[in-house]
């Protein structure tokens, strides 16, 4: 009987699993210097949004940020972002680990994530959704083309590589739960970000029919019934026909959203969106019409980008795009040669160094044994040695001194100091006795 082979999938899973999280790119968000209370919160919202794949709880105390640069390779760090604050305005700088470039920006205005969150109408539970990286949607870039100015596709480039790359085929649907807009403005030159949170809304229902099925958002510490309060109105088609913008009771406003508003045209199937999947959420099943709402939870920024340089922050290269320094073909290449003739004299020296402690450890060892052998030589002078060596060994005199006094008067000498200490015997029989 032939034995049964044994495929290990659980072994296959495990460790393309583990390959695809090495994979994925990681990053630290710190802040740089004194910035305040409100760029301190800033820099915890940007890490709720790069969340899971980024240092949440990450604490700076006396870490200075070349430990931040050190430490990143041997964690699988991929990117470094840095928020500072500068005498025009804070600004915003991206890494890339460990060789670079990095992207230097101006934050021009922000909003933070309770800014945003107290201006919404309605204010969703968030916990679950930050286990998932969201998605990246680049909007408003031009294409390439000879026209376009080099820097936006590096930029474009530069975005992609902070998030994961979107597997459509082997992701799932109920992993889609965020999203990250990020949209290049021509007329002003600036970029805009953006965080949104995906709900799925029933279709072909409006917004106040939905709320006379679901009742009220809130109960009042009267009434713990979630029943809707419609009595200001004369008659319920008041409250469902009433037309966007018409002013209602207190309990209603009279407001509806456009994606709401979108979403109660039922019959209009261009709308509708069929999930592929099962997604989370009550009757959200594979196949059912849904209509999906985006709800911005922050922080929202726009950013300028002034410059573009090769090497990471305190290893700076070569400038390759200045916003507000334009520089000629033969100035450029006059400070890309110069940057390189740093980097070859700073390669130069670090050489340097590795071999002078190389030849003083090879000097140390191999100190001892020379001065043996020219104490049996009876050679005082190293004159063999080489004039590198000489300056190396200059510690090793006073050894050599002591070694070199070797000489036939000073061997009497001695001799005759030990036979007048050793001559009177009667410590010895003292010594005996006491045994």
């Amino acid at each position: 009987m032939a034995r049964r082979r044994k495929n290990r999938t659980h072994l296959k899973g495990a460790g393309a699993t583990s390959q695809t999280q090495d994979n994925l790119p990681k990053s630290f968000i710190i802040k740089h210097g004194q910035v305040g209370s409100s760029l301190s919160q800033l820099v915890r919202d940007l890490r709720k949004v790069m969340e899971p794949n980024t240092a949440t709880r990450l604490k700076r105390k006396r870490n200075k940020l070349k430990d931040f640069l050190t430490m990143a390779p041997s964690l699988k760090v991929s990117h470094l972002m840095a928020i500072t604050l500068t005498n025009v305005a804070p600004s915003l700088r991206i890494a890339r680990l460990p060789s670079g470039p990095t992207f230097s920006f101006r934050i021009e205005r922000y909003s933070l994530k309770k800014d945003l969150l107290k201006a919404s109408r309605s204010s969703r539970s968030q916990g679950l959704e930050y286990l998932t990286a969201p998605l990246l949607v680049l909007a408003s870039f031009p294409p390439p083309s000879p026209n376009t100015p080099p820097h936006l596709p590096l930029l474009m480039k530069a975005f992609q590589s902070i998030f994961p790359p979107l597997a459509p085929n082997s992701m799932s649907l109920s992993g889609a739960r965020r999203i990250v807009l990020v949209a290049y403005n021509a007329e002003r030159g600036t970029i805009d970000f953006r965080h949104y949170l995906i709900t799925v809304k029933p279709y072909g229902v409006s917004k106040r029919v939905r709320r006379v099925l679901e009742g009220a958002k809130k109960s009042t510490s009267t009434s713990m019934t979630s029943v809707l309060d419609l009595g200001n109105e004369k008659d319920v088609a008041d409250f469902l026909l009433r037309k966007r913008g018409e002013p209602g009771p207190a309990s209603e406003g009279g407001y509806e959203s456009a994606a709401s508003s979108a979403s109660s045209a039922a019959g209009d199937d261009a709308d509708a969106v069929s999930l592929a999947d099962d997604y989370v959420g009550r009757n959200n099943k594979k196949g059912q019409k849904k209509a999906v709402k985006l709800d911005e939870v922050g922080p929202r920024m726009e950013l300028r980008l002034v410059k573009i340089t090769e090497g990471v922050p305190g290893k700076e290269g070569a400038v390759m795009y200045h916003e507000f320094v334009k520089k000629s073909k033969a100035e450029a290449a006059a400070l890309k040669a110069s940057h390189m003739a740093k980097e070859k004299l700073r390669k130069q020296r670090r050489e340097e160094q590795e071999e002078n402690v190389r030849r003083k450890m090879d000097s140390k060892q191999k100190g001892p044994e020379d001065a043996s052998e020219m104490a049996s030589d009876g050679q005082v002078d190293g004159s063999g040695d080489e004039e590198e060596y000489e300056e190396d060994d200059v510690g090793w005199d006073e050894e050599e001194e002591i070694s070199d006094v070797s000489d036939d008067g000073a061997t009497d000498c001695e001799q005759e100091s030990e036979e007048e200490f050793v001559q009177p015997p009667p410590k010895k029989v003292k010594h005996s006795a006491k045994r």
